[in-house]
């Protein structure tokens, strides 16, 4: 009987993408085998429509003392007579999940990836595609996009999107970020904006998209907010949009990685949150603008760095 394969990955937008490349190794590696995501309810559309993978089952991520949704969880996963997990995600709940929730199964975690001697909290020092790669190695997976990740499957026709909001090239920002990391967000985007438009005399719309959260913020920065009727564009034509731009000034945020991966000319900004070379974000054409504390960086310091890059 053919056992399948589990890779666990929760989230984030950022962590999920660049997981892509790793997920499309394992399924290479495993083709005759089904390979299934377990992820968070947000992400589950967007990766259903994953070449690289056969299902995804939804963790809602209840409270441990949910003893109840553990079970049926536990009862849910057993179904699929899973032989291996990749745990991806790493966190403490999936070394729970381990322990209690599927058990006795062949585990790829970054604990199984250690050299000898070595501490987890030293590994985890190093940029994410790197523990990744290693990972997939230590199990055996030979591993040939975990850092080179193609996202052409989520690029889609958006066309007539982008005649409503902009008649060709257009400028995509996102100033936004998690609430819960205040500390990544760069604080003068409304004047990077008026900025903007008097630098390239109108010639590039200003266009955000924001998140289920991010409408009312987005509506207060004076650009063209780009919504699908009156909700957030999903995660498909989010990629398309950035994948169509002409460039990108982000936050250190999911789109950003986004943007990376699809090689597109951009800056992220960064504060002392964590470095650029950690989260694996800069590509060729994708650079990062790294400060100790945003609001020292200046508007003109990002203005200077755009025109560099857009003339």
């Amino acid at each position: 009987i053919m056992s399948n394969i589990l890779i666990i990955k929760h989230g984030s937008l950022g962590d999920l993408i660049q997981a892509n490349g790793a997920i499309k190794d394992i399924k290479k590696f495993y083709q005759n085998r089904k390979v299934f995501l377990l992820t968070s309810q947000p992400y589950a559309i967007f990766m259903s429509e994953c070449p690289y993978i056969d299902g995804v089952i939804i963790d809602k991520r209840l409270p441990r003392w949910n003893l109840f949704y553990l079970n049926n969880l536990k009862k849910n996963l057993r179904k699929y007579e899973f032989s291996k997990v990749f745990d991806l995600q790493n966190s403490r709940r999936t070394k729970f999940y381990k322990r209690f929730i599927i058990k006795n199964v062949e585990w790829s975690s970054s604990e199984t990836s250690l050299e000898p001697g070595q501490k987890k909290k030293e590994f985890d020092k190093d940029p994410v595609l790197d523990r990744m790669e290693v990972q997939l190695n230590k199990s055996g997976v030979e591993t040939e996009f975990v850092k080179n990740i193609d996202l052409s499957w989520a690029v889609e026709d958006i066309s007539r999107l982008i005649k409503q909001y902009a008649n060709d090239e257009y400028i995509l920002l996102f100033p936004f970020c998690s609430r819960k990391l205040p500390h990544k967000k760069w604080p003068y985007f409304k004047e990077l904006i008026i900025k903007l438009k008097q630098v390239f005399k109108n010639k590039y719309p200003i266009l955000l998209a924001p998140g289920p959260n991010e409408i009312e913020e987005a509506n207060n920065l004076n650009a063209k907010v780009v919504l699908d009727g009156k909700d957030p564009v999903n995660i498909k034509t989010l990629v398309s949009l950035i994948y169509k731009s002409k460039f990108i000034v982000s936050n250190d945020t999911g789109p950003a990685h986004i943007a990376s991966h699809l090689d597109k000319n951009g800056i992220v900004l960064f504060g002392s949150h964590t470095t650029a070379k950690k989260v694996s974000i800069e590509n060729f054409n994708f650079k990062a603008i790294s400060v100790e504390n945003l609001k020292d960086l200046d508007v003109d310091s990002v203005i200077n760095s755009i025109k560099s890059k857009l003339n």
